[in-house]
């Protein structure tokens, strides 16, 4: 049987052990840096230690326990053995729902009439048709494809980005670098939903940001690293930018004493926007682990070379 090592912060997938068990009879399971996790031949991880990886001799798969994989990948020392990522429907299901409200707390006021409520103040806009918002959807994977699908269902104006040429019914498509600011331009409500790749990171930068038309807002439930938090600011604070609602962030817990806690304009989510079960993390971990067992194709295999 195969012989699991568990690399995230301590105690994060303690949740998982129970079900590996009894879905891998007599598997091995030891949290770095246990000494039994430096001889195991899967590595499930979250986050690893910078030379972790490398330090398994005995490693023949390497888990994460989420969709991205660029916290592995930040690594340059990780072993080049195969590399696998957990795809889960209800993830999908989950990261729409929260573009979907988040979309609805912008173009229906809500950003507006929670700060009213405060000063006692009875306020109403005017309320516009969703045909007449329009949302751009940064990456067209899994995650953006239905979330641009479910968007245009309730009748808004929907463009999306990716970085090759897709086509997608009743969604404006853009594709490559030199579409990137034309695309911007359209997006009243911005949302990303970007892979972490070298190429994505600091991508929401001040130039790219100023792009969006006066006003715009941003939904960002991809990854912190692709926003340049300072540039944001600096456009929020300006009045260029109408506000945020941020999921993700370079560092995680967000600090108590951070600035964007209290930043008009701003809601900090905790990073909450789509959340696997431990029990359908450890189901695909063992089933991988029963494919390499026998020798057979791995599902949610990465290429390296785009990150995802």
């Amino acid at each position: 049987m195969i012989s699991v090592a568990l690399l995230s912060r301590p105690g994060l997938m303690d949740p998982m052990k129970a079900v590996l068990a009894r879905e891998l009879p007599g598997v091995t399971v030891a949290s770095w840096p246990e000494p039994a996790a430096r001889g195991a031949e899967l590595a499930v991880c979250w986050k690893p230690e910078p030379g972790a990886l490398a330090a398994m001799p005995k490693l023949r798969l390497i888990h994460s326990i989420a969709a991205g994989v660029d916290n592995i990948l930040s690594d340059p020392a990780v072993p080049d053995v195969p590399l696998c990522r957990i795809v889960d429907p209800d993830i999908t299901s989950a990261m729409t729902e929260f573009v979907l409200w988040a979309t609805l707390y912008f173009h229906r006021d809500f950003d507006r009439v929670i700060g009213n409520a405060r000063d006692g103040l009875w306020r109403r806009y005017e309320q516009r048709a969703a045909g007449d918002c329009r949302v751009g959807i940064l990456g067209l994977g899994a995650l953006g494809t239905d979330a641009a699908r479910r968007l245009v269902a309730l009748g808004y104006a929907v463009s999306a980005w990716s970085r090759s040429p897709k086509q997608l019914e009743g969604v404006r498509t853009f594709s490559g670098a030199d579409a990137l600011d034309d695309f911007l331009s359209e997006a009243d409500i911005l949302v990303s939903l970007l892979p972490l790749t070298p190429s994505t990171v600091g991508l929401l930068d001040a130039a790219r940001l100023s792009r969006l038309p006066k006003g715009a807002a941003l939904i960002l439930c991809s990854r912190g690293e692709h926003l340049v938090m300072d540039d944001m600011l600096a456009l929020l604070r300006s009045g260029h930018l109408r506000g945020a609602v941020l999921d993700v962030f370079e560092q995680e817990p967000l600090p108590a004493d951070h600035t964007l806690w209290r930043e008009p304009g701003v809601l900090v989510t905790p990073h909450m926007a789509a959340i696997a079960s431990w029990e359908t993390i450890a189901q695909q971990v063992a089933e991988n682990a029963r494919r390499l067992l026998r020798g057979e194709p791995l599902l949610n295999v990465v290429d390296r070379v785009r990150g995802y």
